[in-house]
């Protein structure tokens, strides 16, 4: 488990060095996302160099009913967005039952928790009782500490195991604070994990009181630890980050296996009926249909790949002419595609 650790603590400091150095570069594609704007009140002085996918300090979420009881949020910029193909701040939602509140996802800070929070009693004054994190990603996972001790916070074994270790949280708070600004309330964050814990394969299943919710491991998504979430009685389903956002934003295959993410995403597409509700880990409801999109994207990279490795390219080579021109349109295209997706199912193919 600490080598597994250790791996992750490596991978995010190469992740973040990767992700400032294409936001911060001055010689960018045409289709470069805005970096993310800054108000006076959320950007010290000393900061406004800083170059941010988005800015934790500045992101507003609003809120959408989807069904009787259930409801997501997400950034009051993702319609626009999102269909641009830009990347945006978490998405996550709640559940509303006749005893008691589900939450999925508790944001990147206080700031964000608490608006989260503030949502829960616009339209109830019954507690929350549950709070579910779809992975250990910060941005997921780290407004845990704001929530009440009376919630029991829910996460995989090893989104536990990740969070529970010093080493690897502080790496990843460092890595935060690049990738969403500092002084935006992330070095504050406290550690606070699963009160109750899903394994591989598991299906929870809690009654809020006539409504019934489902955390659900499928399999490797994006990360050891990514859990779903099903309201069946609604036909609502929480992503986090293995579904991104709509088309065109394609997986991030930050861990390489590309095969388990394919396979799981399958198994997630064939699970869920046509006219269900999916919400993304960064933007707007989506469609089932939509998955399509990524499956097609992940088949064709695997046969693109595997052409390329047996024809003796290198891995700088196989980035070069592996385009895949009907998947282009995602803003981090550039990086997400070529520079994150293609080496790692080079890998993955070569061993």
């Amino acid at each position: 488990m600490l080598k597994e650790i250790s791996k992750n603590v490596v991978k995010w400091a190469l992740l973040s060095a990767s992700v400032l150095f294409f936001f911060g570069c001055n010689s960018m594609p045409a289709n470069e996302p805005p970096v993310a704007e800054k108000t006076e009140d959320a950007q010290p002085a000393e900061e406004k160099k800083e170059q941010l996918v988005w800015d934790a300090g500045a992101v507003q979420l609003e809120l959408k009913k989807l069904a009787d009881g259930v409801y997501a949020f997400y950034p009051t910029d993702a319609k626009e967005k999102n269909s641009k193909g830009y990347p945006v701040a978490t998405s996550g939602g709640f559940v509303v039952g006749d005893n008691e509140v589900l939450v999925i996802e508790s944001m990147v800070n206080k700031r964000l928790a608490e608006q989260v929070m503030g949502f829960v009693k616009q339209v109830t004054d019954k507690p929350i009782r549950y709070l579910v994190n779809t992975s250990y990603h910060g941005d997921h996972a780290y407004g845990n500490y704001v929530f009440p001790k009376s919630v029991s916070i829910i996460q995989h074994r090893k989104t536990k195991e990740f969070m529970d270790n010093t080493e690897a949280f502080e790496a990843d708070k460092q890595f935060m604070v690049q990738y969403f600004g500092a002084n935006r309330g992330i070095e504050d964050v406290i550690a606070r994990t699963a009160d109750i814990v899903v394994d591989d394969g598991d299906v929870k299943t809690l009654d809020l009181g006539n409504k019934k919710v489902q955390i659900i491991h499928m399999g490797y998504a994006q990360t050891e630890g990514d859990l779903f979430v099903w309201v069946p009685g609604s036909k609502v389903f929480w992503t986090g980050n293995p579904v991104v956002a709509q088309p065109p934003a394609l997986p991030w295959l930050l861990d390489g296996k590309h095969e388990e993410v394919l396979a799981t995403l399958k198994k997630v597409r064939k699970f869920l009926p046509e006219d269900a509700v999916v919400v993304p880990g960064h933007g707007v409801p989506i469609q089932p249909k939509d998955i399509d999109f990524m499956i097609r994207y992940l088949e064709s990279l695997h046969k693109e790949v595997k052409n390329a490795v047996e024809q003796g390219m290198t891995v700088e080579e196989a980035q070069k002419v592996i385009t895949l021109p009907d998947f282009q349109g995602y803003a981090l295209f550039g990086w997400v595609h070529s520079g994150v997706n293609v080496p790692a199912t080079y890998k993955d193919i070569s061993n």
